[in-house]
């Protein structure tokens, strides 16, 4: 037998047994990732079972997280929505952009055209992009300065035109009033995630960039009828805790999760898909906890800044791992454009540092210094007081603006942040106490300076 034909019978083998045992070498993916970033709104740390909920039901999530890697200490910039979706878009700090408050209607504020988005820096790599859901990064939408079309998006779906307010869940939809349905009785997450679905099928033949920004769970909450009911008979449903409401809004967006999912395998795009789930803000004491963290929205305690964080990507992640990384929202930024192979834009300081390493699960966490800026003229309708905060190590410092109150705590010794240490450790208050006045008397002057390059 010659050698071409010894060749030629021993690739038919292999593609037999292949074909037999269902083994195949998956091929290694060529090029940039697809990158989804799938966005919940006053979503609490504790709130999905990979967090250890034992009455909502999340198991799209919960695999996500299973198969790549849950972050335990992962940071919103702001306890609040719209600065840290500043943050996101930006990889600037809110204070250094100058909106460190969610804006209203009445507000005249909003993220200028001039601030290059990290789509339009996906975009430069032959990423298509498309924003579908919220967006609020201005306030008096009808003047449209800063409205997402203007920041470089290829597709814009299903973005208010108008102040959200108290949130609205079935259509019509009174921000977005020139949305029609496209199902009898149409729930919007439910709409959102079908169009998640169609965006991935009609861009799967180039690297995509998918912004999925919910509405929900944002109060006020409205679950669909038939899964709040399911909750309702569930042991233990509550008000403040196991809020039927709230689990029923969550199962709507975890469904998505499964279904994006289930379009990428079926597509082949899977491996190559890098996908991360966070929440913009704490969850709302009014209708949540967030225990054993302390306080929620509106506050610079654990309970209103730490996040869920989840990060899936088959071709990279390890499957099962867990990162005690702390990470923030401003490091989504330099990480995309760290897997996309881009560069920093020349002219746009980056807040955050890229935490693509960490997913390769050899390197020990790194020491991180995180900062929070949040006056405010009152206190918020939530309890929120106007204060900034610096996490330094497990050492985090609160300072009241309208009292001059200094709060201290251990993180690694009290998650719950009950117990103030600022009588007790007098040399760690006072390093952290000028470290974060350093910081803001920088910053604050820095973004009087950005926002009038940026205007």
């Amino acid at each position: 037998m010659t050698k071409t034909i010894w060749i030629a019978a021993i690739a038919g083998f292999l593609g037999c047994l292949s074909a037999v045992s269902g083994f195949s070498r998956k091929p290694k993916p060529v090029g940039p990732p697809n990158i989804i970033i799938i966005l919940a709104d006053d979503l609490g740390w504790s709130e999905l079972g990979c967090y250890g909920n034992r009455f909502n039901e999340t198991p799209n999530l919960d695999r996500l997280a299973a198969g790549g890697m849950r972050f335990t200490q992962a940071y919103a910039t702001a306890p609040v929505c719209t600065p840290t979706r500043i943050a996101l878009m930006t990889g600037q700090h809110p204070a250094r952009v100058g909106i460190t408050d969610y804006l209203d209607a009445r507000d005249d504020k909003f993220l200028p055209p001039s601030y290059l988005t990290i789509n339009e820096q996906l975009k430069t790599k032959g990423y298509h992009t498309g924003l579908i859901g919220k967006w609020h990064l201005t306030g008096d939408y009808g003047r449209k300065r800063g409205e997402p079309a203007k920041h470089g998006w290829d597709e814009v779906i299903c973005s208010e035109t108008g102040y959200i307010a108290n949130g609205d869940y079935f259509h019509p939809y009174f921000f977005m009033p020139g949305v029609s349905a496209k199902t009898e009785g149409e729930y919007l997450t439910d709409r959102l995630n079908q169009e998640a679905v169609d965006f991935i099928k009609r861009s799967a033949a180039q690297p995509f960039f998918l912004y999925l920004s919910h509405y929900a769970v944002h109060t006020k909450l409205a679950g669909k009828p038939e899964l709040v009911a399911k909750y309702q008979q569930k042991t233990g449903a509550g008000t403040n805790q196991n809020n039927p409401q709230l689990a029923a809004m969550l199962e709507s967006i975890d469904d998505g999760v499964g279904r994006i999912v289930q379009t990428l395998n079926e597509l082949g795009l899977r491996e190559n898909t890098l996908i991360l789930f966070t929440s913009d803000n704490g969850g709302e004491l009014n209708v949540t906890t967030n225990a054993p963290l302390r306080g929620g929205k509106s506050q610079l305690y654990e309970g209103g800044i730490r996040e869920a964080f989840i990060a899936n990507w088959p071709a990279k992640i390890k499957e099962a791992t867990v990162s005690n990384q702390v990470i923030n929202t401003l490091d989504v930024y330099p990480t995309l454009l760290d897997v996309a192979f881009l560069k920093p834009p020349k002219h746009q300081l980056l807040d955050g540092v890229s935490f693509a390493s960490v997913w390769k699960g050899t390197a020990q966490p790194k020491a991180r210094t995180l900062y929070w800026h949040y006056p405010l003229p009152k206190p918020h309708f939530l309890g929120g007081r106007s204060a900034g905060a610096i996490r330094s190590g497990n050492f985090k410092l609160i300072e009241y603006f309208d009292t001059g109150q200094i709060e201290l705590f251990n993180l690694s010794e009290d998650l719950s942040e009950k117990k103030d240490l600022s009588e007790t450790e007098p040399a760690k208050r006072g390093e952290l106490l000028a470290q974060l006045r350093a910081w803001r008397k920088k910053t604050v002057a820095d973004s009087a300076q950005v926002r009038e390059r940026f205007k």
